[in-house]
């Protein structure tokens, strides 16, 4: 069955000094993050930027593909650890995503988890969504 999420902004101003809000999700749990230019080409200064909700959805869409991949092997894990930055350049766009992962996945050797963490690379809904950036890298390690 398709799912679909949806967010609600409110932008007041032109693109350098306007700045906006997200106002609302369809879950409720996200609602007045007051978003700007200067928080996504400087400093956050308080703000969000749409980078940061990118680099949010991608590590938990990451991790929950991972996740499922390695139980689907045989070892669930215990606990996986990622973050994902977004390098935004102006004028550019988004020209580099750098996913990092630990997982503490017992009886798994680093090969194995290594080739589990590319495939959830390759293959999470929101990689594919965002198939169109420069530079996708990926930095896994198993937690001894």
């Amino acid at each position: 069955m398709a799912t679909e999420r949806r967010a609600q902004v409110i932008w007041q101003g032109d693109l350098l000094s306007g700045s906006g809000t997200i106002d609302s999700v369809t879950s409720g749990v996200l609602g007045d993050l007051p978003v700007s230019w200067r928080s996504r080409s400087e400093e956050p200064g308080g703000e969000t930027s749409p980078e940061e909700l990118i680099a949010a959805a991608h590590a938990a869409c990451f991790s929950m593909a991972l996740s499922s991949g390695l139980a689907k092997a045989g070892h669930a894990p215990d606990r996986l650890e990622t973050s994902a930055t977004v390098t935004f350049q102006p004028g550019e766009g988004i020209t580099k995503i750098a996913l990092t992962v630990e997982g503490h996945v017992p009886g798994m050797s680093d090969d194995d988890f290594s080739a589990a963490a590319e495939d959830a690379k390759e293959n999470c809904p929101v990689s594919k969504a965002l198939a169109g950036v420069p530079s996708v890298t990926l930095d896994a390690t198993l937690a001894s």
